[in-house]
């Protein structure tokens, strides 16, 4: 007993001792339950709209205070043309605009009906009619409110328009979340324990020694994760659009154009973390659990950004996931042209550059 009681004590020493260990024991269950806790929810807040008020007259002016007085909505854009709206959701920043009907007040009080038109951009379903119900509640609220010193009930009809995905299907949300999914966590993952492996088994010596340039391995290693990733991403886009019809409203050379530059960028990644490790076993772990409860999470795939508490909106913005997604929705379902998704172009390209440049300076051409 005596004997067991002192190899508990041993074992318990080596787990203290190993703050690997100690990491995944505490710092992974504490992670997982901020992440979970805070990015999981149903309910949209602080979401960004455009209002077209074309009465600008007692009763639209109360509605939209209203509207504007709850958590859930932000006013981002006063639109004063029908012709802005278009605009308005290409930048993918509006997720629904209410247009009031000329002389609101006039058609309710004498007609006891009005008309308020909620376009939404059902690039994200859920989203959409979560925040067309908000409208809804807070209307019908309002009508409840009127009628009280009426006697003729007034009403107010509300007519919903859905943009880009108008029978409102989940596929199209998902198949661009999806590809950024597989690409980043299957490109970094196998390209970081494939040079792994070779420090494990020690024959990253022998290509060192031989007559190839440190960064002609890298590239020999990287080029066939390149072209099966660059595979598995048409595979989803075939399916989706010839088995699920997801439409590709934009330019197919600009979308397989992105889609190269986001499979270099967790290829780059991937290159980066083997950088650091020297086991597959760890470079599989902060593959797996460094890359996929993030890209999940706080990329907006499933769970929009806009509910998040400030610092994961904060750390959002360091998740190249992110911006892919956006560019890839825009391109497909709203037809954007370059123009309207550089920002996101161009953050994916500084992050490809960032992992390029630090892997190429923490690579070791000599084995300790």
């Amino acid at each position: 007993m005596k004997r067991f009681r002192a190899f508990v004590i041993k074992e318990f020493y080596h787990i203290s001792r190993d703050r690997r260990t100690l990491l995944i024991l505490f710092g992974m269950p504490i992670a997982q339950i901020m992440l979970f806790g805070f990015a999981i929810t149903t309910e949209i807040r602080n979401a960004n709209i455009g209002i077209l008020d074309l009465a600008h007259d007692e009763h639209s002016q109360i509605l939209k205070d209203k509207i504007l007085a709850t958590d859930y909505f932000l006013l981002s854009k006063e639109l004063h043309s029908e012709s802005q709206l278009e605009a308005s959701f290409r930048d993918g920043t509006t997720k629904l605009v209410i247009v009031f009907e000329p002389k609101f007040s006039q058609n309710l009080e004498r007609n006891g009906t009005a008309n308020i038109q909620i376009i939404a951009d059902a690039t994200d379903p859920n989203t959409a009619n979560t925040l067309v119900n908000y409208v809804g509640a807070i209307t019908f609220d309002y009508t409840k409110q009127l009628n009280k010193d009426q006697n003729l009930p007034l009403q107010i009809d509300l007519e919903t328009r859905m943009r880009y995905n108008p029978e409102l299907k989940s596929v199209y949300y998902f198949v661009p979340g999806l590809i950024a999914i597989l690409l980043m966590l299957v490109s970094a993952m196998m390209t970081s324990i494939s040079i792994a492996r070779e420090k494990e088994l020690g024959t990253m010596e022998v290509l060192l020694a031989s007559p190839m340039r440190p960064y002609q391995i890298i590239l020999a290693k990287v080029v066939p994760y390149l072209i099966l990733s660059f595979l598995d991403a048409m595979i989803i886009l075939l399916l989706g659009k010839y088995v699920f019809h997801v439409p590709i409203m934009g330019s197919l050379g600009l979308l397989i154009g992105v889609m190269l530059i986001f499979i270099a960028l967790p290829l780059a990644l991937g290159i980066l973390i083997s950088t650091v490790v020297e086991t597959q076993q760890t470079a599989l772990l902060i593959s797996l659990m460094g890359l996929m409860l993030p890209t999940i999470l706080l990329s907006g795939f499933i769970f929009p950004i806009e509910n998040m508490p400030l610092p994961l909106r904060a750390i959002s913005h360091i998740i190249p996931a992110r911006w892919f997604i956006v560019a890839v929705k825009s391109i497909m379902l709203k037809g954007s042209g370059l123009l309207v998704i550089w920002k996101e172009v161009a953050i994916m390209c500084g992050f490809l550059l960032f992992f390029i440049v630090v892997s190429v300076r923490k690579f070791k051409i000599r084995l300790e």
